[in-house]
């Protein structure tokens, strides 16, 4: 019999997507830790969630930082109980995004936060979650991971795709002791994450772009989800402008 932990990791959880799950969590009444890379951002959405009635603990994090991650983890599990589901929404783009300009630091730095990060993040709550019996573990990747978008970038293409077959592997391999995972692939979202374009839209193109929000309730669908549903893959774009 599994036993139920409600408690949800969200990282990259400071603004856009990651705070838009966090909100939606709070109505449906899960405890949340949160982490990022702003503290102070952190602190501001926990304070949106306790104003919801939530419980929220804000824990700043670098997702690269493998024993930041285990540590986190740990506080985690002790302050607000048992990890009973993630969402990954840390993600790291550039402006430089073709061979002819981009810079392999830059292109590390990507795969550090995009690939990397989530599969260390993953990594240490699944002993965990095996041991209860139970978890839910939505990668929030990209419609360019779904559909080949050459504008999106070298680095950010070839990580963000690579969280497909990951979320494949843990649907195999994990199943079997109640663990589910989702490679949620959202079309263009209106964040503060559109600053790292080449040529940052405008607010007429940001006008018919999927809200943060859009993603939330993506994310809500999938954790209310019953435990022997998975949903392997979601993909959700906004509907093309009327004439």
């Amino acid at each position: 019999m599994a036993r139920e932990a409600r408690t949800l990791w969200i990282t990259g959880a400071g603004s856009g997507m990651g705070r838009a799950a966090a909100l939606a969590a709070a109505r449906d009444g899960r405890p949340v830790a949160l982490s990022g890379r702003r503290p102070e951002k952190l602190e501001e959405v926990a304070e949106e969630v306790r104003t919801l009635g939530g419980a929220a603990l804000a824990v700043p994090l670098d997702v690269t930082d493998r024993a930041a991650v285990r540590s986190a983890a740990a506080r985690i599990e002790e302050e607000l109980g048992g990890l009973g589901a993630l969402v990954l929404s840390a993600g790291l783009n550039a402006p430089r995004r073709y061979w002819r300009d981009q810079d392999l630091d830059e292109f590390a730095a990507i795969t550090d936060t995009n690939l990397l990060g989530p599969v260390s993040v993953i990594d240490a709550v699944l002993p965990r979650m095996r041991e209860r019996g139970g978890g839910t573990i939505v990668l929030i990747s990209s419609y360019s991971a779904w559909r080949f978008s050459p504008d999106a970038g070298t680095a950010y293409s070839a990580t963000k795709t690579a969280l497909g077959p990951l979320t494949a592997m843990l649907n195999a391999q994990e199943s079997r002791y109640g663990i589910r995972a989702c490679h949620l692939c959202p079309g263009d979202v209106d964040s503060d994450f559109l600053d790292r374009r080449p040529q940052v839209p405008g607010p007429q193109e940001r006008a018919v772009m999927l809200s943060p929000e859009d993603v939330g309730r993506a994310v809500a669908f999938v954790l209310a989800s019953p435990p022997h549903v998975i949903i392997d893959e979601l993909v959700i774009s906004p509907a093309k402008p009327g004439p």
